[in-house]
């Protein structure tokens, strides 16, 4: 917990310094009211004169009571601050660390659990710090000045308080035992709830379409019960403090003016009134006294549940991440260039390799081409190249410079990147084309038009309803597979890189789109490096290399007609889209 406060500013430590004095003369404005009613019983002697001073007394308490009341205010009020930046900043740091991640520590942790630890998670220790700054710092200072304020009153009554202080401390500390476990599971099942409504929600489609619902809603109820009955647990465990509590300060009251009554009892006439006055007094400190403690109780209910977020927090920060930034931007003399040496690579943790040995060099404006069966390595290798992982043995470099030694923002700059599944953002065509950042600026509106007809989305965009202001949704739900895709392509074409990657970016095109748009890539995008990873040999026939993969090794390398005489895996993969009759036609 203490880690989090280093992201704390100094503007907050001085808000902090700020709040501590005013709790002190919140606290000294608190105890001081018991004083002033000890001098209003000890006026009760006095047979004249004792009204007006009474008022005069009385005023000054009122003015004790309004001043705590303002230095409450104050400190509520630095301390919620001092909260919603220390959050606000939390959820800053873990945004951009994850941005930061390698897919290998997206998968560490999960997305459902991010998601979780930049919401829910900086949630609790907001919450937290808002009341422990208040509480933590008034509760230990009141229940000190209180004690010091009692023990030299009577010893008959500083005992009672003692015993009934520690019977609270003792079922405090037994309760937060018991529940310290189960709000420390809270967290990891909040995790498990979000990820199978994440996966429900984002697998709606293929839910109902096997009639699923009932399968999908046993797994959420399930994940919901385990998280409620976890919650009952704790909670009814915590409710046993509130009547704790007002047993012990009703039990100590009646048992201070129980013990009060005997002394007063037993004391000389003259001093009745004396005793009668510590007793009102003592009352008054006592109260505080387990009202510090019950202040305290609501700080170590928050605590392990507050613990246990700041713990998953720290552990998004603190993960070293794999992806080294480094400083170069390329040589000068070389644009669009490729070279795999001895690239091999393997999964964290894994025992096989993906990929083994792989070597390759392309030139600038070649069309290349990565096909193979299911898990043979193509896909991996396309992710080495924009550093999504990094090779576990070799070296690939972009113009002539390591892609480790690249500062990764200069890298993507030379990159157009389609993914293999087509991610749209909320906003229109226009801002979808335009997304992100280039060392050639933003597209103009030319630009983007003249991308959408090279990715054939033009067409389908000039008939929507606003063009390309038209809205998208969220993942583009609102249109198909195929305009997804196309305006994806059209995204990365629009950047006007050195290099365009398409991870199997034509799967949803029918054969004559693809066609067509292939057509144009070769036409108006000549002297832009091409990196394809495909399924159907009619995508890449036509590349200037075709690289084909079995089991993370190059078994193939060459043209179409090349291939087709010498390569066995590639002509199986060809036989089994097309007859032979139409391969030899082509």
């Amino acid at each position: 917990m203490l880690k989090l406060f280093k992201h704390l500013k100094k503007t907050d430590y001085l808000m902090i310094i700020a709040s501590i004095i005013f709790v002190v003369v919140q606290v000294w404005l608190d105890l001081k009211i018991p004083d002033y009613m000890g001098d209003i019983t000890q006026l009760l002697k006095l047979e004249s004169g004792i009204v007006g001073e009474i008022w005069l007394i009385g005023g000054k308490m009122l003015l004790c009571a309004l001043g705590s009341a303002g230095f409450a205010v104050l400190v509520g009020f630095f301390t919620a601050k001092i909260a919603a930046g220390l959050s606000k900043k939390l959820r800053e740091d873990v945004y951009n660390k994850v941005q930061n991640f390698s897919l290998n520590e997206i998968k560490k942790f999960s997305t459902a659990s991010l998601i979780t630890r930049s919401t829910n998670d900086v949630m609790q220790i907001q919450m937290f710090v808002a009341m422990s700054l208040q509480l933590m710092i008034k509760a230990p200072i009141t229940a000190i000045w209180a004690i010091c304020k009692i023990l030299g009153k009577s010893w008959q009554l500083s005992i009672t308080t003692f015993v009934f202080v520690a019977v609270l401390v003792v079922s405090i500390i037994t309760i937060m035992l018991i529940v310290i476990p189960k709000f420390k599971k809270m967290q990891t099942l909040t995790d498990n709830l979000n990820r199978t409504a994440r996966e429900n929600l984002t697998g709606i489609r293929v839910v109902r379409a096997y009639n699923a619902e009932d399968f999908e809603a046993e797994k959420f109820g399930k994940a919901n019960k385990d998280l409620t009955k976890n919650n009952l647990f704790a909670h009814r465990v915590m409710s046993f403090m509130a009547p704790l509590m007002t047993l012990i300060s009703s039990g100590l009251t009646l048992a201070i003016y129980w013990i009060g009554a005997i002394l007063i009892n037993s004391a000389q006439a003259f001093d009745k009134i004396v005793v009668f006055s510590d007793v009102l007094i003592f009352s008054s400190y006592a109260m505080q006294v387990v009202m510090s403690f019950a202040m305290l109780t609501i700080i170590f209910i928050m605590l392990p549940r507050a613990a246990v977020s700041a713990k998953r927090i720290n552990e998004v920060l603190e993960t070293e991440n794999s992806l080294v930034n480094g400083n170069m931007d390329g040589e000068e003399n070389i644009v669009g260039e490729i070279e795999f040496n001895n690239v091999s690579f393997k999964y964290p943790n894994a025992d096989e390799y993906i990929l083994k040995d792989f070597n390759l060099k392309i030139n600038k404006g070649e069309v290349v081409a990565f096909i193979g069966s299911t898990g043979s390595g193509k896909s991996t290798l396309i992710n080495l190249v924009v550093r999504f992982y990094d090779v576990t043995e070799g070296e690939i470099k972009v113009d002539g410079v390591n892609v480790k030694d690249y500062d990764l923002h200069n890298l993507y700059n030379k990159i157009g990147y389609v993914s293999q599944k087509s991610v749209l953002f909320k906003g229109t065509v226009n801002s979808n084309i335009a997304f992100g950042e280039s060392k050639n600026g933003k597209p103009s509106e030319e630009e983007i038009v003249n991308a959408s007809k090279i990715a054939q989305s033009h067409e389908f965009v000039s008939k929507m309803s606003e063009g390309y202001d038209s809205e998208i949704t969220q993942n583009g739900t609102n249109v198909s597979g195929g305009q997804k895709q196309r305006i994806s392509i059209a995204r990365a074409i629009a950047r006007k890189p050195e290099i365009i990657i398409f991870d199997d970016s034509f799967s949803a095109l029918d054969f004559k789109t693809d066609k067509v748009l292939r057509s144009e890539i070769s036409k108006k995008l000549k002297g832009t490096t091409c990196l394809i990873v495909a399924q159907r040999i009619g995508t890449i026939k036509n590349a200037d290399k075709i690289v084909v993969l079995n089991d993370g090794n190059v078994v193939g390398i060459g043209t179409h007609k090349e291939l087709m005489k010498n390569c066995e895996v590639y002509k199986e993969i060809a036989y089994s889209q097309l007859s032979k009759k139409e391969l030899e036609n082509e």
